[in-house]
């Protein structure tokens, strides 16, 4: 094709968060903020790649075999990727890729970059049936994840690929529900402070398993996801005071994901006890994963005071978003109220339909 402009969304996790690297569910959406990568055909061996956002240009010649891969690299990642999927460039293109999400603020503007990448190079060499949502997830995972032994999990590529409300089951059994319900009122802001994903989810990750197989020597037959609430206080018995929070958060955040997943099942949404679920879940991130600082709880705070739902920190923590719920026509006064308390940014969203080509 002559040019292909390829279009991904960002996300924010509703339920969830720090649980699919345990292979626990998610509930997450797709946001109408985007990455758009423009492609034109040129006459070289080259991709001429302009990321004007963040003053960046680069080539690449296509028949590199690229053997080397840098630090966060996920466009050369994708590239390797998918030469083992029998999707080899033949040609070259000029391309411009622009976006309106915002950069390392927990709503996934990498992860949208590597969907709407892989997207393109897709549809200008195939084959064609890597183009489904599902296999463009799966492959932005590989890209992005697997290629670099990085930590994360799938969330972040299933919500941008496949779009709308997903519930995610990220374990052994892997699988995902299009949840179609609208969801009004959804506010992100952003806090200007910068995340710190590998470092934190790292640590995060390690003493959360590291719980998980202490209770597990002391509990015949245990298994996370049958692990219920009501048995917390005996599990927490065979721990040591730092791990307790890990393995207290993992099975606190699982059962509020799944009461979610009821309330979004249900013939009506119940946006006043949607928001009760997310103040929950935001509990056990800042209290006992301690993810926040300072601005997102004050951010939080004044969301709340300002009449919100609900409010949770999005992404890995360590800075980045919040997501708020508002009831209907205080929208404006909930985002006022956010920026008051120091946010760089603050705005409604809607929900996305997923990554496409226009």
């Amino acid at each position: 094709m002559t040019e292909i402009i390829s279009i991904a969304p960002g996300r924010t996790c509703l339920f969830g968060d720090h649980q699919d690297y345990l292979g626990l569910p998610i509930i997450a959406c797709a946001i109408n903020r985007h990455i758009t990568l423009k492609a034109i055909k040129n006459t070289t061996n080259t991709f001429e790649i302009d990321l004007p956002d963040i003053h960046q240009k680069r080539t690449i010649n296509i028949f590199d075999a690229h053997e080397i891969l840098e630090k966060e690299d996920f466009i050369i990642a994708a590239l390797r990727v998918l030469k083992r999927y029998h999707c080899v460039p033949t040609c070259g293109y000029d391309i411009v890729i622009t976006g309106t999400i915002p950069i390392n603020a927990g709503t996934s503007s990498s992860s949208a970059l590597t969907v709407s990448w892989i997207q393109f190079l897709v549809k200008a060499f195939g084959p064609s049936n890597l183009s489904t949502p599902e296999n463009l997830s799966q492959l932005a995972h590989e890209a992005e994840v697997l290629e670099f032994k990085a930590p994360g999990g799938k969330m972040d590529h299933y919500s941008i690929g496949l779009g709308n409300i997903i519930y995610l089951e990220t374990g052994t059994h892997f699988s995902y529900q299009v949840l179609q319900k609208p969801l009004s009122g959804l506010i992100m802001a952003e806090s200007g402070v910068p995340k710190e994903t590998l470092n934190l989810l790292k640590r995060l990750k390690e003493n959360s398993w590291k719980a998980i197989h202490e209770v597990a020597k002391n509990v015949k037959n245990f298994e996370l996801e049958k692990a219920k609430i009501e048995d917390v206080e005996l599990y927490l018995s065979f721990l040591t005071d730092d791990l307790k929070p890990y393995f207290e958060a993992a099975i606190g955040n699982f059962d509020v994901t799944k009461k979610a997943l009821l309330e979004f099942k249900k013939s009506e949404l119940n946006l006043v006890e949607i928001g009760n679920l997310m103040n929950q879940h935001h509990h056990y991130l800042k209290d006992l994963l301690k993810i926040t600082v300072p601005k997102i709880d004050a951010m939080i705070d004044a969301a709340l005071d300002a009449g919100a739902y609900g409010a949770k920190i999005v992404g890995s923590g360590g800075g980045g978003s919040i997501a708020a719920l508002a009831p209907k026509n205080k929208e404006q006064k909930i985002i006022d109220a956010i920026l008051k308390a120091g946010a760089k940014d603050a705005y409604a969203v809607a929900v996305d339909k997923g990554a496409h080509i226009l």
